[in-house]
């Protein structure tokens, strides 16, 4: 009976230095990847599960590389963004019913559309729009390695947009299709970028499938919370169509907008 009360207890024994052996080693990794949870290449993702949405990194994680995805998620406050590759005859529209509703978007722009339409540019820059940086060919940055070439996709966009606008272009970067490393979070923030994800888009960039109006508001509508940084493409005809109404429909829920530079 001794022995098997002694038998009994050594196992117990084992079986707590095994679960305080891996505890300590699951900890371990957990407090490593801190800085990032995503540390492979990866494009942005988001989770709708919950009233703010949750991306494939936390706000505070990609805070660590001076990257955001959330504005203050305590104010009811909208920071939208259009991204534009080239221009595709709706960007005057636009910008007509942003005037319209008094607010400041953000346009991250790709070297094409700067070179065929620096007219809108510097329409957006006299209107209080403020331009950012969608690198100059659109590629995929997660696949750049070398330094000099990140940051050449970066500094002959800024040569371009001081060309057109005699200004320097504001410090904020989207990779093309969200797509990023944690080593190109850490070379754009050297570069003094801060790498902009955002926390509501929908599928909007197929000219030939576009979604209708309906399709657009349900993903819209529903989705909208604090502090959201709200995805748009300014190539789309449906969100030249229903922007007034979209940004109308916000305004009776009780948002307001924010410019990104607030964020800085």
């Amino acid at each position: 009976m001794y022995f098997i009360l002694k038998r009994k207890t050594l196992l117990a024994g084992i079986s707590l230095a095994l679960v305080l052996c891996l505890t300590v080693i699951i900890g371990s990794g957990l407090y490593a990847n801190d800085t990032l949870t995503v540390s492979a290449d990866a494009s942005w993702g988001l989770s709708y599960q919950t009233e703010i949405p949750t991306g494939n990194a936390s706000a505070e994680q990609l805070a660590g590389y001076n990257a955001l995805y959330l504005g203050n998620t305590a104010e009811k406050t909208i920071y939208l963004t259009f991204d534009a590759g080239y221009e595709n005859g709706y960007t005057a529209s636009i910008l007509d019913t942003l005037k319209k509703h008094h607010v400041s978007a953000t346009f991250f722009l790709v070297g094409n559309f700067l070179s065929t339409s620096p007219d809108l540019v510097k329409r957006m820059v006299s209107e209080g729009h403020t331009v950012g940086n969608h690198t100059m060919t659109h590629p995929d940055m997660s696949a750049i390695a070398d330094e000099t070439a990140f940051k050449k996709e970066l500094s002959d966009l800024e040569s371009l947009y001081r060309n057109i606008t005699g200004e320097e272009m504001t410090k904020l970067y989207r990779p093309p299709q969200g797509k990023y490393s944690e080593q190109n979070l850490a070379m754009a923030q050297q570069l003094g970028y801060k790498t902009v994800f955002w926390s509501l888009a929908y599928v909007d960039w197929y000219n030939d499938n576009q979604p209708t109006k309906e399709q657009a508001f349900d993903k819209l509508l529903p989705r909208i919370h604090n502090g959201a940084v709200v995805l748009l493409h300014s190539t789309s005809r449906t969100n030249s169509e229903i922007l007034d109404e979209l940004l109308t429909k916000w305004e009776n829920m009780g948002y307001h907008f924010g410019s990104l530079t607030e964020l800085i």
